[in-house]
């Protein structure tokens, strides 16, 4: 055991050691290094393995008692200033090691089918490497110096896999934006801990929180001062995990592949935010101020990224703001001091949303041929539907992360979330609330999410059928239309590519049944309407979605089962035993508030599970109708008034959500158009006065300076009749004055 623990620290050296060698090898041998492109890919993958392996012995050790295994050596050392490197292993750093290795080995066994047609193909393993072994440093980090600098690599990484495909406009604009949003919060967590480290003299964690405490309980230092370093020190967290206001990053992150997508979602970036506040939760526990500011700030966005998921077109924008209002539960309850909950859910939640991106990426993948490579359609839920028919292995692993993220027992995140919900309850009625209309938010969206894709039919068009033309609809799922009208020439051409050369494809079968159906129905006037197509024409052939290969489906079918079983970790199953679970079992009983509210047994957990569960399956009705095609729900409402208030609410809580809450149109207008605006004056006023002055004064002492010139002739008769001038004047001006 103690040759692991002294070992433990060469973790983040296994894939930071496979991130180099490409790297260099790119730099001085590109060719060589583009060559073994799938060798990189291999080792990349073992290596992670192996450090996947090593972190579950951690884990198991720590699980079965072993001690906490702190070690430091010296990096600085100068009289009384002395800084320290080393690494921590506890249940906090075990349980992260898990997670972050293996989701980044599910991530990367899946990158090396779902990348291989891309020609950056190396680079992109050599930043996915560099990005977990940042990860893995920041974890084992034993003080707030460390975490810093494995903070500012993350977010570097972070930087050039949102951008990875910068030739993108969209893609360069979201790393930038990404990376500027994050310099507001990391400037802020560089201050708290410079604040800290002069209040206490350490950036050792344990020993800054025992001297805090010790200030405070002998009033040795300013409440104030103390509550601005903290606050400080939160606003990091705020900005990584996208909270509220600076989760603005999160959702324009996602021009980066998919990949990576599930990576920052799940276990690294935005996981880092919230493992620092559970490191840090002894200091934050002792301010109630600040207590009161993280669950508030996690209860508002929580709320207020379930409402911008509702009605986003984009797949992957759509579990972007999920993630967001789910990592607002957890900063929730590290606010209300439920700091085993917290943890838990974000265990279940990382294994969920990886499965949810990676299954999204697979249907991405899919649909890219179809709608010709093009990311903005290819991620666009309007030209889905009936996928599952297709792809029944990534529908079916979707639907288990819906299940899961929805709140729907047995899955994982059920455990966690009912666990939050009934803490926020006994904490305050409104952040109870709060979370309760949030989960009935999240079965909506999420299930809008899942039947919108692999429900239904094949939703590329909508056929409306009118006297000689075809009009094609692309259907929103909001019931917005965009239509096109097609004439009678265009429609035998589309039937002539449709039976013609093509009709020997292994589609031919399935398109003449098509035909068969818009002639048909072209026939009977009665039946005017629409009609959804399973196909359509792309360059001269039918395409269909098709199941990923099986490198993608692997990963989602193994994070599929630990969807459907890691939330037995937190499941009591022991009557009257306060460690009554393997998750509770062994985290500080001392930092948890809530342990006698807890349920005892599995009867207890479902019968207090009742009112989270039963806000679920209204979510779920709800998305189910509004998922139809609106002028069809329009058929079954009669009463006129009740459908216009119902349209204008949809639309306004549509527009609220389409639109981001406006919260981008607002920091445009103030903060980047004021900003620039504010710069213009700076400019102006830095040009006319603060250089306007000098040169002004320069300028006028050249030209004084040339006319003394010009008067210091050397000419006796020049000087005699400018004496004579000034003299006539001044005698004309004289008698001038007598006179008046």
């Amino acid at each position: 055991m103690e040759f692991l623990y002294k070992y433990a620290r060469i973790v983040p050296f296994f894939p930071l050691s496979v991130s180099v060698p490409i790297g260099l090898g790119s730099l001085f041998f590109p060719g060589a290094t583009k060559s073994l492109r799938r060798t990189w890919a291999l080792i990349s993958i073992f290596m992670l393995s192996v450090a996947m392996f090593i972190s579950f012995n951690l884990f198991l050790q720590q699980i079965t008692g072993g001690p906490i295994h702190r070690y430091f050596w010296s990096w600085i050392i100068n009289n009384k200033f002395s800084l320290e490197l080393g690494y921590l292993i506890d249940p906090l750093t075990s349980i992260m090691l898990v997670l972050v290795t293996t989701v980044g080995t599910m991530v990367m066994i899946y990158s090396d089918n779902y990348m291989s047609h891309d020609k950056t193909y190396v680079r992109f393993f050599a930043y996915l490497n560099f990005f977990n072994a940042s990860m893995l440093g920041l974890v084992i980090s034993p003080n707030l110096l460390q975490i810093y600098i494995f903070w500012e690599l993350v977010g570097i990484c972070s930087y050039l896999l949102i951008g990875f495909w910068f030739t993108r406009p969209s893609a360069a604009n979201a790393c930038q934006k990404a990376f500027i949003t994050n310099r507001v919060g990391d400037f802020g967590l560089l201050l708290g801990i410079l604040g800290f480290y002069w209040v206490t003299g350490s950036f050792e964690f344990k020993y800054l929180s025992e001297k805090l405490n010790e200030l405070i309980a002998v009033d040795g230092v300013s409440s104030f001062f103390v509550t601005s370093c903290t606050f400080l020190l939160f606003s990091g967290p705020v900005a990584k995990s996208a909270q509220f206001p600076l989760h603005v990053w999160l959702p324009d992150a996602m021009e980066g592949p998919t990949p990576i997508s599930a990576l920052i979602h799940a276990a690294t970036m935005v996981a880092a935010g919230i493992f620092l506040v559970t490191r840090l939760f002894p200091l934050f526990r002792a301010l109630p101020l600040i207590m009161s500011l993280i669950s508030w700030i996690g209860g508002i966005t929580a709320l207020l990224g379930a409402t911008m998921a509702l009605a986003q077109k984009d797949l992957k924008r759509g579990l972007a703001y999920s993630t967001m209002s789910q990592l607002g539960y957890m900063m929730l309850a590290l606010g209300i001091g439920s700091y085993r909950t917290a943890l838990f859910h974000l265990i279940t939640h990382a294994y969920s949303k990886a499965l949810l991106f990676l299954g999204s990426g697979s249907v991405i993948h899919s649909m890219e041929p179809i709608v010709g490579y093009c990311p903005g359609k290819s991620q666009n839920m309007a030209f889905m539907g009936g996928l599952r028919k297709y792809m029944p292995i990534t529908g079916i692993t979707f639907l288990l992360g819906t299940l899961s993220l929805s709140g729907i027992p047995p899955f994982a995140c059920f455990w966690s979330k009912d666990q939050i919900l009934s803490d926020s309850k006994l904490y305050s009625p409104i952040l109870g609330g709060i979370t309760w209309f949030t989960a009935g938010l999240t079965a909506f969206y999420m299930f809008r999410m899942y039947l919108l894709t692999f429900e239904g039919d094949f939703r590329i068009n909508f056929v409306n059928l009118y006297n000689n033309h075809i009009t094609l609809y692309s259907t929103s799922m909001w019931g917005e239309e965009e239509s096109r009208t097609l004439s009678k020439t265009r429609v035998n051409s589309l039937s002539n590519q449709i039976t013609g050369s093509n009709s020997n494809t292994s589609f031919s079968k399935e398109a003449f049944q098509i035909l068969n159906k818009i002639e048909g129905f072209s026939k009977n006037k009665k039946n005017r309407g629409f009609v959804a197509t399973y196909s359509f024409v792309h360059k001269g052939y039918f395409g269909y979605p098709k199941e990923s290969g099986n490198t993608m489906l692997l990963p989602l079918v193994i994070l599929g089962i630990l969807t459907l079983f890691v939330g037995l970790i937190g499941v009591p199953f022991f009557r009257g035993q306060m460690n009554y679970c393997i998750l509770f079992q062994w985290l500080s009983s001392s930092m948890n508030h809530f342990d006698e509210n807890h349920p005892k047994n599995l009867f207890e957990s479902f019968t207090d599970a009742i009112p989270s569960v039963g806000i679920v399956f209204p979510g779920i009705l709800m998305a189910y109708v509004l998922s139809k095609p609106i002028n069809i729900l329009s058929q079954n409402v009669h009463n006129k008034t009740i459908r216009i208030i119902s349209d204008q609410s949809i639309n306004m809580i549509y527009n609220w959500s389409y639109h981001r809450a406006y919260i981008d149109i607002y920091y445009d207008i103030i903060l980047t158009r004021g900003l620039r605006r504010l710069a213009e004056k700076s400019n102006s006023f830095d040009q006319w006065a603060i250089d306007g002055i000098p040169n002004g004064v320069g300028i006028l002492g050249l030209f004084v300076g040339e006319g003394m010139r010009c008067l210091g002739g050397g000419r006796i008769s020049s000087y005699i009749f400018v004496f004579l001038s000034c003299i006539s004047i001044y005698i004309l001006i004289y008698y001038y004055s007598i006179l008046n």
